[in-house]
């Protein structure tokens, strides 16, 4: 039980800073579009309003609804397999990526487009896409998942056989 509210926890958690930091940016740096804010020697800050999906796939006007909806469905799985995970990873990677799905799509609703203002550089060379801090916690959170299914041992068949 405690895995499970630790993975609800971290889902809301995530919100928050996602939520909090877009409205950082949003109103209180009023950062405009395009324009640039060096924050760290590897981090720039600068808004883009990402209107379709990862790397800016489906930005039509008329999906936004659609992606949306479709965003919900995934979220409400997610949700599902939080629930039904035994392991603390999983809860707590699942529970990352329900957060920021959740922050992005809130996004979508409020503003049509997903509020987007990270960009990692490595001196004068830049990540070429724009990202938050909720597509940060789902990257995360499926690389634990991958690791963690990597990283498994594999089930032994009564005989002593691999599967």
């Amino acid at each position: 039980m405690r895995r499970r509210i630790a993975g609800f926890a971290l889902a809301a958690l995530v919100l928050a800073a996602d939520q909090a930091s877009k409205y950082v940016v949003l109103h209180g740096l009023h950062l405009q579009d395009g324009h640039m804010l060096i924050l760290l020697p590897i981090l720039n800050l600068v808004l883009v309003w990402n209107h379709g999906i990862t790397f800016g796939m489906f930005a039509g006007a008329g999906e936004k609804i659609l992606l949306a909806s479709v965003a919900s469905i995934v979220i409400a799985t997610l949700f599902i397999w939080l629930w039904r995970s035994k392991n603390w990873i999983t809860c707590l990677a699942v529970g990352a990526i329900a957060g920021g799905a959740i922050g992005n799509v809130a996004d979508r609703l409020r503003y049509g487009a997903v509020v987007d203002f990270l960009q990692a550089h490595l001196g004068t060379v830049a990540f070429p896409w724009v990202f938050n801090v909720g597509d940060s916690a789902i990257c995360c959170g499926v690389a634990v998942l991958m690791l963690e299914s990597l990283l498994q041992p594999k089930p032994v068949a009564p005989n002593g056989a691999q599967r």
